[in-house]
């Protein structure tokens, strides 16, 4: 595993145990349940995806005020 993928890892951890209210209300009120396994902060190539699952072959991705902060920018 390289550098940045071991930053990103991390990093993915972080998000996992800090999710945005958007991303645990998803989580907790419909994907957690679901016949088809997810995984939250998934990394993938260089980029982290908010929730994946391999078996739907679906990405989810949510946009949350995260975005607009000037540390995202």
């Amino acid at each position: 595993m390289g550098m940045a993928n071991k930053a990103l890892t991390q990093r993915a951890r972080e998000l996992r145990n800090n999710m945005t209210p958007q991303e645990r209300k998803l989580w907790y009120e419909f994907l957690r349940d679901r016949p088809e396994h997810f995984q939250r902060q998934k990394v993938m190539g260089q980029y982290i995806v908010d929730f994946y699952s391999a078996s739907a072959r679906l990405v989810i991705e949510i946009d949350g005020g995260q975005h607009f902060e000037a540390e995202s920018m």
